[in-house]
């Protein structure tokens, strides 16, 4: 079937089209502009916006649609259903759907919860409306969790790696406090458990290095590209860079940034930054980042509603 997309504001890689045509036969883009448009179908799209649909490397969106609220939890394929149609809804076509491996005190983001929704997300994905694809986030202090990353990778069953790094007094909580705090917050933990969590992953830093570079091997070698995340300072880039980080997500300070780009990575903000004008962990604005040329993509990081508003508001 040959359908044309009549009198639309065409979004290309380096312009847009006002009042263009598209052509389509079976669903694949044949012409843009022919000099005919006899089709089966002609829809008028009185100059809206047409452009490709959006690829988004990071949300985790779909942990909240699991776990709405601390210890709430909804059937999978239902909350993989909800979390598809917000995306087709957002314009996003591809989504790499963020989830956390993080041993067993962070709720739904704990190993083997993190392991039954990557499996759900491939048993929804013949229905659902968007391309939904699994990004694998590593705690670093998780010592079981390597070996189940290993087995997914061998079982294809991710698309992305990024190692995160929240050990209390680094990155994203180099204040103890804000640390304490989240978990608190967050999932509800008491003073007790929060003290035991902290003194657990200070205790397993030893050895990160370690598996870090084991989990990178194994994904490199499985064609899988990995991301370094909250990058804070050039030092960190280039021991992420060194195990053979290809991305580096949020980076927090524009040295940072500037050291991923020196060292070939490409950078990842999010775009609710852009839409608040501010990161939520204080870390630098995703717009400087944009002006200083050290910014290659934004994701939807939590909210899939972001990502296309952000692109509008950059040009503000």
């Amino acid at each position: 079937m040959k359908t044309c997309l009549r009198n639309a504001r065409v979004v290309l890689a380096d312009e847009v089209l006002d009042k263009a045509d598209v052509v389509s036969e079976d669903g694949v883009i044949t012409a843009i502009n022919p000099e005919s448009t006899i089709a089966d179908d002609v829809i008028d799209l009185n100059n809206q916006w047409l452009m490709p649909g959006m690829i988004d490397l990071h949300c985790d969106a779909l942990e909240k649609e699991v776990e709405p609220r601390p210890n709430v939890h909804f059937p999978l394929d239902f909350a993989c259903a909800q979390a598809d149609k917000r995306n087709a809804a957002a314009g996003i076509t591809t989504v790499y759907h963020a989830l956390s491996f993080a041993n067993d005190e962070l709720g739904v983001r704990n190993n083997a919860f993190a392991a039954r929704i990557v499996r759900a997300v491939h048993e929804w994905h013949p229905h659902g409306l968007v391309d939904n694809r699994v990004h694998c986030r590593y705690e670093i202090t998780d010592e079981s969790g390597l070996p189940i990353l290993e087995s997914l990778l061998q079982q294809k069953s991710m698309h992305l790696i990024s190692m995160m790094d929240h050990t209390p007094g680094r990155g994203q909580f180099k204040d103890m406090a804000a640390y304490q705090n989240y978990l608190t917050l967050t999932y509800e933990k008491t003073a007790d458990e929060v003290e035991a969590i902290i003194e657990r992953k200070i205790e397993a830093v030893r050895g990160a290095f370690a598996r870090m570079q084991e989990l990178a091997n194994a994904a490199h070698a499985a064609g899988i590209s990995v991301a370094s995340h909250d990058d804070d300072s050039a030092e960190r880039v280039f021991t992420m860079s060194g195990i053979g980080a290809d991305i580096s997500e949020f980076p927090m300070t524009l040295e940072a940034a500037k050291a991923a780009k020196a060292a070939g990575m490409s950078t990842i903000f999010g775009a609710p930054n852009i839409l608040r004008g501010k990161s939520q962990s204080g870390s630098m604005k995703a717009i400087e980042a944009i002006h200083e040329g050290v910014a290659d993509c934004l994701c939807a990081d939590y909210t899939p509603a972001a990502l296309i508003v952000a692109v509008m508001k950059i040009s503000e």
